[in-house]
């Protein structure tokens, strides 16, 4: 299973649409995740067209975004539990914070955004996972989205610069 991870997109604030670039190199996912800060549900309706997706609100996200989706989600796929939420706070700090809000599930991965910073560390045995943003450079050196293989159990992640 291919999952492409995506965060911080804030849209149109940040770019007037995903980069086509971005949504030509997705064809073929399984599974899309957005991890908040859309800021406009737009965003939710283009990626339907290429996958199913699942995604949150982050603290940039107004009442229209925040009606429809969830502060976080639990997902299982195929062996493998995946928490999705956005994070907020000191971006220093935001590893300690998620693990905190998770400490009493079984996750296997956390995926969050808030920083613009691409993660993809273990920390006590939960892989902590930022794509950083498709649409802002301010705070990472380039763009960039996340993805995801889950197979049996089995998983790796890598960020891919846009």
């Amino acid at each position: 299973m291919k999952i492409i991870v995506i965060s911080d997109t804030h849209i149109p604030d940040r770019a007037p649409m995903l980069p086509e670039e971005f949504l030509n190199k997705i064809k073929g996912a399984d599974l899309i995740l957005h991890a908040g800060d859309l800021v406009n549900l737009s965003v939710i309706e283009q990626l339907k067209s290429i996958a199913p997706v699942k995604a949150v609100w982050g603290n940039m996200d107004g009442s229209k975004v925040k009606e429809q989706l969830r502060q976080k989600e639990i997902i299982k796929l195929e062996g493998v539990t995946i928490g999705l939420i956005h994070g907020w706070g000191n971006p220093n700090n935001l590893i300690e914070v998620l693990k905190n809000e998770f400490k009493n599930e079984k996750i296997d991965i956390i995926i969050f955004g808030h920083s613009h910073r691409p993660v993809n560390t273990k920390s006590e045995n939960i892989l902590f996972f930022n794509p950083g943003s498709l649409t802002d450079t301010f705070f990472s050196d380039f763009a960039s989205y996340g993805v995801i293989e889950i197979n049996k159990n089995k998983y790796s992640a890598k960020i891919e610069k846009l």
